[in-house]
């Protein structure tokens, strides 16, 4: 299943970079609990094809989107990305 990247997640003051918010096509906040503690995969366009995994933490707001960890922080360009979200732990 595909998923987007919205923005990182912040505050007023401070930007977690790990942390970022995804739309995984729920319409609200329960369709988007259901998605809580699946993998995400993150591939780079480049030619080395480096791939960045995380898992969804919970979801976030009531409009359907979820938080997502990475293992690792992504580049900027990622947002407006697509990323594969898998079932599992």
């Amino acid at each position: 299943m595909k998923g987007k990247i919205v923005q990182f997640r912040r505050g007023r003051h401070r930007i977690h970079e790990r942390h970022f918010i995804l739309d995984v096509n729920a319409k609200n906040k329960g369709e988007a609990e259901k998605f809580v503690d699946m993998k995400v995969e993150w591939k780079s366009p480049g030619k080395k094809e480096k791939i960045i995994k995380g898992r969804i933490a919970a979801s976030h707001g009531n409009k359907g989107l979820v938080r997502a960890i990475f293992e690792k922080g992504l580049p900027g360009q990622a947002i407006n990305d697509e990323v594969e979200v898998k079932e599992g732990k």
